[in-house]
């Protein structure tokens, strides 16, 4: 390596995984086209990398908040380019980071441009997922097998149960991030975690109400808890299960409801041993193979407004607390858009007006906290095979910055910190 070549990360080389961070480079001749390199190993082993190819100011120094990319991975000015395209080594593999207790190590190269690209200069950044003061805190109580994140400090802080992965483990990733923007968070696992069974046949609305149940109580043991109701966050198939939370069960103020779907999809969803809602399924025959071998999925879901599949509606309009409603225009998974203007549907013609919507075009399914690689196809459980998710790179990073600081923000409104007891509505 050259001893006056330089990267620096800033504001410091530790940070938190959905912050930004700035690449500076020095020390390079004048005008000098260099390769940046990033590389990273995901929690199952799998090697992600990305490129991109800079050119020197006059003083030698390289930006890129300044500087665009002349080709590479991406091209352009993009700041957080080198994080957002990092590709695996093996096709259809998404990126795994679900512990928050291990950082997301990032290693920054620089490289000459010309002759076998020899390392100039190199930086380790270190995107950490659970902030200084959190704790952490697995929970096996009841029923309930997940981990509770709580913030630092005095509080009171507001109540979240994430829905972030429902089956195949439990990922810590974005209740710890939460956690570490204030919010006491419950990430839970339905099965296939811990001693739960591998595979379910239906689902127990039960299991939430235990889930909220054991949020508010919180309090008991930690003053800083302080929730008179508690949010919700999804993702995917557990969008339609927190649309089902918030209808039919007390105490849910916010609802965020991402890539989902308006009908219960699947399983059936049971309460007290009853069959409220029967399980929307899809015909896998109608799933699309591309020439990557992954197979699109969109058009493998029935028409949820056919007469024979209206009873697997979802009955939003009985809800008391607020929704954003974020859906993805590329969703290769199912129609996100479509099931969100049919939830928008269904509230006004109630007269309800207690939601909120984004929808972003050229963006897939999996909208993430930001900064992670873009994902355009991995394995899907329920399909048995890889599927292709939509989206394009550049774009959907984009979306999953103005997303997050959009959830965070609808959160910290419409989240209050006072305890009183209800009774659930079924």
């Amino acid at each position: 390596m050259s001893s006056q070549v330089r990267v620096r990360l800033l504001p410091k080389a530790r940070c938190m995984f959905d912050e930004p961070v700035q690449v500076k480079v020095s020390g390079l001749r004048s005008r000098q086209v260099v390769t940046m390199r990033v590389r990273s190993t995901d929690e199952k082993g799998e090697l992600f990398s990305s490129s991109a190819t800079y050119k020197a100011d006059g003083s030698g120094e390289i930006d890129l908040e300044r500087d665009p990319s002349l080709s590479g991975s991406y091209t352009g000015v993009e700041p957080m380019g080198l994080l957002w395209s990092m590709k695996p080594d093996t096709v259809h593999k998404r990126f795994h980071k679900t512990k928050s207790l291990n950082p997301h190590v990032v290693k920054f190269s620089v490289h000459e441009e010309e002759g076998d690209g020899r390392m100039l200069a190199e930086a380790t950044n270190e995107r950490l997922l659970i902030a200084d003061g959190v704790t952490r805190r697995p929970v096996k109580e009841g029923n309930i097998r997940g981990v509770l994140f709580t913030p630092p400090g005095k509080g009171p802080f507001p109540a979240m149960l994430d829905l972030y992965t429902l089956g195949g483990g439990l990922s810590e990733k974005r209740a710890s991030l939460l956690a570490s923007r204030g919010f006491v968070t419950l990430t839970v696992a339905l099965y296939g975690h811990d001693d739960m069974p591998r595979n379910i046949s239906e689902i127990h609305l039960d299991y939430f109400e235990e889930a909220i149940e054991f949020l508010k109580k919180q309090d008991k043991f930690f003053p800083q808890v302080g929730s008179k109701g508690v949010g919700i966050i999804s993702l995917s198939k557990s969008g339609d299960l927190a649309l089902s939370i918030a209808s039919y069960l007390q105490d849910v103020e916010a609802t965020v409801w991402i890539n989902g779907c308006c009908a219960n999809t699947v399983f059936p969803l049971l309460y007290k041993k009853r069959q409220i809602l029967p399980g929307l399924t899809c015909d896998l025959s109608k799933v699309i193979p591309t020439e990557s071998g992954a197979f699109i999925g969109k058009y493998s879901m029935p028409n949820l407004l056919a007469e024979e599949n209206k009873a697997t509606l979802i009955p939003t309009e009985q809800a008391t607390g607020r929704f954003l409603f974020v859906a993805s225009e590329d969703d290769q998974n199912w129609d996100s858009k479509a099931y969100m203007d049919i939830l928008v549907e269904r509230l006004q013609r109630h007269g309800k007006d207690n939601f909120e919507i984004m929808s972003y075009p050229k963006t897939g399914h999996y909208l993430e906290p930001p900064y992670g690689p873009f994902c355009p196809s991995s394995f899907h459980a329920m399909g048995g095979k890889p599927f292709l998710w939509g989206g394009e790179p550049k774009t959907h990073a984009a979306a999953e910055v103005h997303t997050w600081k959009k959830i965070l923000d609808f959160f910290r409104t419409h989240l209050s910190c006072d305890a009183t007891q209800t009774i659930a509505k079924l």
